[in-house]
């Protein structure tokens, strides 16, 4: 008698469209998040964006991080079975090795291990940076730094976070990561920062620095275009606003854009004489509004206090990929190091 045979045929790769085959790239910043889904090659295949509402705590975040995420990969027409990586740039300090945001002074989440809960909701492997780290490695790979034996980037905005790709890897510490730009001692007794320093970069330079000068100005009279456009409530003096404050005839505005400027072209002179840099990166909501506003009087502050040797050695450059720097830089660093241990 004939034994019966039962012939299983193989999955059709339709479950193709479970592959895990995408990437994931989160911007986390002070004001929104930002998710984009990339395919293998590295095309946005889908975006999506929400508030990020820091204020709410930490636990409401992590679950605004996943449903912009998901949002994201709706948008794409994919599940999260699809997901090979996420990659994920959070301002401040991150402890990445342990996936752990350690402090982000100007939302207030600390001790949050959001690689571990990523990786536990989306099962594959998550890797967190610095955001600055990751806008800086994405304008390295696919920007204005491509190609760079050493780019250094700064990007002021709500705070102002620095990041450094040196020959093709992120510099960071051994377990943390590093170049707080932001929080290098200007100004001796200067204003506070959101991390409780005195007269830091960030204190004094960051948009919100900018936009509390600006507001005073429109309090004295100053600024009479800025005062009928956005009024002196700080959380409506943003990056737009100020330009078109400028380009309304509020001189003093232009000053203290100016004055900002210069102070992180200052701050940078000491970055430079340290580890020459072939290309500076300045970033951001801020200068993408206004670039030329940011990168001649950036670029003569730190040519000015630089050691005369390196003067002419590097460039001050604005990034060319606006907001998709932090979530490609992220994508691509995670999906860089899938299956490898971290480094």
């Amino acid at each position: 008698m004939a034994r019966e045979v039962t012939v299983v045929m193989p999955q059709e790769s339709a479950d193709r469209s479970s592959a895990r085959t995408l990437s994931v790239g989160v911007d986390i910043g002070g004001t929104k998040m930002y998710a984009v889904v990339y395919d293998e090659k590295f095309k946005a295949v889908g975006r999506a964006r929400r508030k990020t509402k820091g204020h709410q705590g930490a636990e409401a975040g992590v679950e605004r991080v996943i449903d912009t995420i998901r949002d994201a990969l709706d948008d794409a027409g994919r599940s999260d079975a699809a997901l090979a990586s996420v990659g994920v740039g959070c301002p401040g300090v991150v402890d990445w090795r342990r996936g752990v945001i350690l402090d982000t002074p100007n939302l207030g989440w600390s001790e949050l291990p959001l690689a571990k809960l990523l990786r536990d909701r989306f099962r594959c492997d998550v890797r967190l940076l610095n955001d600055v780290d990751a806008g800086v490695y994405g304008e390295y790979r696919d920007g204005a730094a491509k190609g760079a034996h050493c780019a250094v980037g700064v990007f002021p905005g709500t705070g102002i976070g620095g990041g450094c790709v040196y020959e093709g890897t992120i510099l960071r510490g051994a377990n943390l990561t590093c170049m707080e730009v932001g929080h290098m001692p200007l100004v001796p007794n200067g204003p506070l920062s959101g991390a409780g320093d005195r007269g830091s970069l960030e204190a004094v330079a960051s948009r919100l620095a900018i936009s509390a000068q600006a507001a005073q100005a429109a309090f004295r009279g100053q600024a009479p275009h800025l005062l009928d456009d956005a009024g002196t409530d700080l959380a409506e003096i943003r990056s737009g606003a100020l330009r078109d404050a400028i380009d309304g005839g509020d001189e003093i505005i232009e000053e203290i854009i100016h004055d900002a400027a210069e102070l992180i072209g200052l701050a940078l002179s000491g970055v430079i004489n340290l580890l020459l840099p072939d290309v500076v990166v300045l970033g951001g909501g801020l200068v993408e509004a206004m670039p030329h506003r940011f990168v001649k009087p950036v670029s003569a502050a730190a040519r000015k206090n630089v050691l005369p040797p390196f003067r002419k050695t590097f460039r001050v450059v604005a990034a060319k990929l606006g907001d998709d720097a932090t979530a490609l830089g992220a994508a691509r660093w995670a999906a860089e190091r899938v299956e490898s241990p971290e480094e």
